[in-house]
């Protein structure tokens, strides 16, 4: 069943770049902004994190906090947020458990049978866990609307 909007996000388990275990309970005194992307390096996953990179003042004023994630490995996420200069965390879902309960994957994602991607997927947590926004594309070449993330939060 998909998650809607005031469920309760799921928590999680991942690695960040630093192969530290990271969960959204961790992040809990503050609203969390969860970004799923389909994969580091690709150009809208690019363009995507660096529009969130560039609005981080805005997040930091809202009190909420930024959290990519990606089926990457780790060290690609670490690789890809250097490159970027992303200064908030990426978090690694390998297995694909986080992204399959949130907002799902994309199965032989570009043609590659076999392999899964998350989908492009935007979720605002509040300070309970409970879901305040949810953006879902099927399309992974759909960017969300920025300024309906930021109006979310306000």
């Amino acid at each position: 069943m998909a998650l809607t909007i005031g469920n309760d996000a799921p928590d999680f388990l991942l690695f960040d770049t630093d192969k530290k275990e990271r969960t959204l309970k961790e992040f809990a005194s503050r609203k969390v902004v969860l970004v799923f992307y389909p994969g580091a390096f690709t150009s809208v996953c690019t363009k995507e994190l660096c529009t969130f990179r560039d609005s981080l003042a805005q997040f930091n004023l809202l009190e909420a906090q930024v959290l990519g994630v990606s089926v990457d490995a780790p060290f690609a996420n670490k690789a890809f947020a250097a490159e970027n200069h992303l200064q908030f965390p990426l978090l690694s879902d390998y297995t694909r458990g986080t992204s399959k309960a949130y907002g799902g994957v994309h199965e032989d994602f570009a043609g590659l049978k076999g392999y899964s991607t998350s989908k492009r997927a935007v979720f605002i947590i509040d300070e309970e866990g409970k879901i305040l926004y949810r953006w879902v594309s099927e399309n992974p070449g759909v960017e969300p609307n920025y300024d309906e993330v930021i109006k979310a939060l306000a």
